[in-house]
């Protein structure tokens, strides 16, 4: 946050086609490793820029910054997420929205909670009421392909589409309530890990397209147990 109002001073390269990282996307994962590491070093971690660290069926999945583009012009849409897996499957969850203060957080079986708030996904029944989270795979042209399509069939059977540019805070949202579904393409597992199971413990369902796990393929359909269905067949599945 100290950073956020001199984001035009910091150090920035390009990982790609739209794909940003900056002094603080470095600075965050190395401060959350230099945590995980002193409380539990046995742990291996997988971190969106040190790639895979140590060996263990114990995993820390993190992403310092998702939504660097929105930090870098100062769009208050982004967060920290960062999830445990053990042998796989995901058993804690938080995701940290620093401009709103908003801690979300999942334990496996024991439910999801915003600010020690426990959270549940809408009651909204029909697609027709439902404001939907996304993301545009901006950076392949072939993924965009398959993506508008989506777009144009979700846009027009729906009250919204929103596309703000965090995928782990969007999912978060899904939880809360705040959306009643998302859905993105070709994600990673920093990006998603935390969101599926926070959507997950506040009884929403999370799947790939066609309907297998999201962390196999990155790509991820998210809503209420009502919507989501509906979401999957709007999308061509």
């Amino acid at each position: 946050m100290r950073n956020l109002d001199r984001a035009d001073q910091l150090k920035v390269s390009a990982k790609g086609l739209s794909d940003f990282v900056s002094d603080v996307d470095r600075g965050a994962e190395a401060e959350i490793i230099r945590t995980v590491q002193r409380y539990y070093p046995d742990h291996a971690i997988l971190g969106e820029e040190s790639g895979a660290l140590g060996d263990s069926e114990w995993q820390w999945v993190i992403d310092p910054l998702d939504g660097t583009t929105n930090f870098l012009h100062g769009f208050p849409h982004f967060a920290v997420s960062i999830a445990v897996l053990h042998k796989g499957e995901i058993e804690h969850g938080v995701i940290y929205a620093p401009c709103t203060q908003d801690l979300y957080t999942a334990s496996k079986g024991k439910g999801a909670l915003l600010n020690n708030r426990r959270l549940r996904v809408s009651r909204r029944r029909t697609l027709s009421e439902a404001l939907i989270g996304t993301g545009a795979p901006i950076r392949n042209e072939e993924r965009n392909q398959t993506y508008l399509p989506m777009f144009e069939q979700v846009i027009s059977s729906t009250a919204g589409v929103r596309r703000a540019g965090s995928a782990a805070l969007d999912l978060a949202y899904v939880a809360a309530g705040r959306l009643d579904g998302f859905w993105e393409l070709s994600l990673q597992p920093w990006d998603i890990a935390a969101g599926i199971l926070m959507v997950r413990e506040a009884g929403g369902i999370v799947t790939e397209l066609d309907g297998g796990d999201p962390m196999a393929t990155g790509s991820v359909v998210a809503g209420t147990p009502k919507l989501h269905p509906e979401l999957l067949q709007l999308l061509g599945r």
